[in-house]
């Protein structure tokens, strides 16, 4: 049995799978395996990490999960430790239950895809490490892939993700992103009752769960070495890109939560000094005279939400998860015991920004509420302009 794509159906690739209960990529996959997206088929993954690939100039091993420990030291002749080290022994259970139950076929490198069939559509989801979203987007693009599914930021640097996307309209080729927050509930609930009620300010509050030690923050900071405007918090940065008109140039003044944020330098695992926002808040006003806040703690727990302010007191929350979704929580924290909490917390929305990307693949469906790369490019620039910015304020 092979996996196929069937009618009004797109045949996917996942690239970049990462460890079972820790990669964004393997949670992807579950959801597709699962059936959730009727429009997505997982027909292929690839990865090139657990199984064995060595990419790139610097003769360094593709990391396929953010949420995995990032070395930067040269493998040499160490590459197929990747097996067999940690996550390996899971991965290769993963894949060998993947292929028998499912058919879907494993490959180390995007060039080493079957031809896409006639009459066929191929969608590519790039869910690796963002230092090598480059590459794998001029491959997956040299392969006549003509839809792209990218994960957030997209790449290093708004020059590299510009190019990127130039790339990607010389071939004819389509990149959406993985900000799934611009279709989740708390933020359209949000939205709307701010519309319905003059003077309101909207708070975006991003938590996660990391415990509060130089340990934990300084594996944090290295794995996640892009900063934290460029990870955590980009979600909450795209958000204001794409429905409160902030750009760079419309910026008038943006204001730290000096009592409330925290920027420190930490060693990671590896011995180096990182430095990074442990927590930030902010307040942008544009020149227009919008104004909305931005919240981030990296150890504030499993909760998000939205709030609204009228003069100064809360008058609205929606959280995420919210009562409803809570009940679907418990029952993935059963079936997937270990897991990173927040799959749990936002997989109504990975499957909806999955289920819209697929169906505008297969069927030329309008993605509505998908965040395009032209908002994924002034995303990172607002994120480039403000952490500078906001690192100087806190002094």
């Amino acid at each position: 049995m092979v996996a196929a794509a069937g009618d009004k159906q797109c045949e996917v690739v996942l690239v970049g799978c990462g460890a079972p209960k820790r990669g964004m990529g393997w949670y992807h996959a579950v959801q597709m395996l699962k059936n959730k997206c009727p429009s997505a088929k997982l027909c292929f993954i690839v990865e090139p990490w657990f199984m064995g690939a060595v990419y790139g100039d610097e003769n360094l091993a593709f990391r396929a999960d953010k949420h995995r420990m990032e070395s930067l030291d040269p493998i040499g002749d160490h590459h197929d430790e990747s097996a067999t080290g940690p996550g390996g022994p899971d991965f290769a259970e993963f894949q060998k239950e993947t292929e028998e139950k499912h058919g879907v076929q494993f490959f180390k490198s995007v060039k080493d895809l079957p031809p896409i069939a006639e009459g066929k559509k191929r969608l590519a989801l790039i869910s690796g490490r963002t230092a090598d979203n480059p590459r794998l987007l001029t491959e997956c693009i040299e392969g006549k892939i003509a839809t792209i599914y990218l994960e957030k930021p997209g790449a290093p640097s708004v020059a590299e993700l510009q190019k990127m996307k130039e790339e990607a309209d010389a071939a004819g080729v389509t990149v959406l992103m993985g900000y799934n927050k611009n279709v989740c509930k708390y933020v359209s609930k949000a939205r709307e009752f701010a519309s319905s009620h003059d003077g309101s300010h909207i708070t975006f509050v991003s938590n996660n769960a990391y415990e509060n030690t130089p340990e934990s923050l300084g594996e944090c900071f290295e794995r996640n070495r892009e900063g934290m405007l460029k990870n955590m918090a980009i979600h909450e940065l795209a958000l204001l890109v794409s429905f409160f008109d902030v750009k760079v140039e419309t910026i008038e003044k943006c204001e730290a939560d000096k009592e409330f944020s925290s920027c420190q330098t930490l060693k990671g695992p590896s011995g180096q000094d990182f430095t990074d926002f442990d927590k930030i808040k902010f307040t942008i006003t544009t020149k227009s005279g919008k104004s909305v806040s931005v919240a981030a703690d990296r150890c504030g727990g499993d909760v998000s939400w939205a709030q609204v302010d009228i003069d100064g007191k809360e008058v609205f929350r929606h959280s995420m998860p919210d009562e409803e979704d809570k009940a679907n929580v418990g029952v993935l924290q059963k079936e997937y015991p270990g897991a990173m909490p927040y799959f749990f917390s936002q997989d109504p929305d990975y499957i909806t920004v999955k289920e819209k990307v697929a169906d505008f693949c297969a069927n030329g469906t309008e993605p509505s509420g998908i965040a395009t790369i032209d908002v994924a490019i002034e995303t990172l620039r607002v994120a480039e302009y403000l952490t500078p910015t906001l690192k100087e304020q806190l002094g």
